[in-house]
Parts: structure tokens; C-alpha cells; sequence
């Protein structure tokens, strides 16, 4: 498993940091575009997450940011130095009194975006796993493709 750490103090233009670390690691790891933007709006989604409500933009703690690369996955770990929140009893932005509100959104877009949302550390923790495709399945299928064709 390939690892790669950053840290950044809880300012929101460091978001820019974060987009840069998703745009490398995309490169470096290979990840397709179909996946890719999914992790970029929910993990600077949970990144922006941790510095407004975690660590309530206070510029002396700071967001640490992980990506683990295994050859079906990647999982992004978010964490913030906050006091945590309930992650079990969220509101539903979705339902009809919660649907004028400007916020509360922030994880129901995560947890549809990721594969796999875990929250940890009384919610100061989040780890997001997204699949990747088998390099196998889509190659096969294309070569498929061409032998059925002719």
C-alpha cells in the first residue's frame, strides 16, 4: 500500500492545497477521470468540513490529510484537531422543512460521492474509500468489443 501525508493550517484558502494534493495524487496513482471528481468535491468537501466546523477556522490547528493507494482503492483520511460532532443524527437536507437551509449538505454529498464513509475519533476523523475499476474488466471488455464487432 502507497501512503502520502500533508498538513495544513485551517485557513480556507489552503482548499487550494488540497485540490493540488487530489490533482497529483491523480497522476501519480493513475486514478480515472470518472472516479476523480468525485474525490475532489467530497474530500474538499470533508477538508473544508474539518476547517470551518472542526477546528473552527483557527489557524494554529491544523487538518491532516492522508491517502492510502491499495490496487482496488484509494481511501482519503481527513482529520481535524475540533472536539468532533455526532455524525449519527444528522439532519436530512433532503427533507422538505431542511430544504431552504444554505448549509447542512456537506456530508450527505460526501457519503453519496465516496463508496465508503467512515467517521472516527467522535467524528474528527473521516475516512473515505472510493474504488477503483478493475484494469482487467475494462480491458477485456474493450477487446471484447472489437472481436464481437468483426
Amino acid at each position: 500500500m502507497k501512503q502520502v501525508k500533508i498538513q495544513i493550517p485551517s485557513l480556507v484558502e489552503n482548499i487550494r492545497v488540497v485540490e493540488s494534493f487530489i490533482d497529483n495524487s491523480k497522476d501519480t496513482f493513475h486514478i480515472e477521470d470518472d472516479i476523480y471528481g468525485n474525490i475532489m468535491v467530497a474530500v474538499t468537501e470533508a477538508v473544508n468540513n474539518a476547517i470551518r466546523h472542526g477546528n473552527k477556522f483557527d489557524k494554529d490547528k491544523n487538518v491532516y490529510l492522508s491517502l492510502f493507494v491499495e490496487q482496488d482503492k484509494v481511501k482519503f483520511e481527513i482529520e481535524d484537531e475540533g472536539s468532533g460532532f455526532d455524525y449519527t443524527n444528522l439532519i436530512d437536507p433532503t427533507a422538505p422543512e431542511n430544504l431552504e437551509n444554505p448549509g447542512g449538505r456537506g456530508i450527505f454529498l460526501i457519503r453519496h460521492l465516496a463508496d465508503e464513509v467512515e467517521f472516527h475519533k467522535d467524528g474528527r476523523n473521516v475516512q473515505l474509500t472510493f474504488l477503483l475499476p478493475a484494469p482487467s474488466e475494462s480491458e477485456s471488455a474493450i477487446n471484447g468489443a472489437e472481436t464481437n464487432s468483426h
